[in-house]
């Protein structure tokens, strides 16, 4: 019997990396923690959208956040972006299915 793997979180991933700002979030976190104020500045975009695709981005578990005060310093967090690479290593074909790719 073939089990049914929980496709939910792998979308979620994918979902979160749908959109080109979110994308350039996490390029900009390549090289560290970053302020908020930081990221507003760099992606100049208003910080109330900022703060929606950061949440989509914490949310799907590939960046975290601390904060002080009224700022929040985020960095990617390196189990989610684990997490990702094997959701995409889950994608690729099995041994069978490239045993089989000539059948109708």
């Amino acid at each position: 019997m073939t089990r049914t793997r929980d496709l939910a979180a792998p979308a979620a991933l994918f979902h979160a990396l749908s959109d080109p700002t979110r994308l350039a979030i996490i390029e900009r976190l390549r090289s560290g923690e970053r302020c908020v104020c930081d990221l507003t500045d760099l992606l100049d975009s208003a910080q109330s959208r900022l703060s929606f695709h950061l949440k989509v981005l914490r949310e799907a578990g590939l960046i975290d956040c601390w904060r002080e005060g009224r700022w929040a310093y985020y960095w990617l967090d390196a189990d989610g972006l684990e997490n990702l690479a094997d959701a995409v290593k889950a994608l690729q074909p099995t041994k069978a299915a490239a045993r089989h790719a000539g059948c109708c």
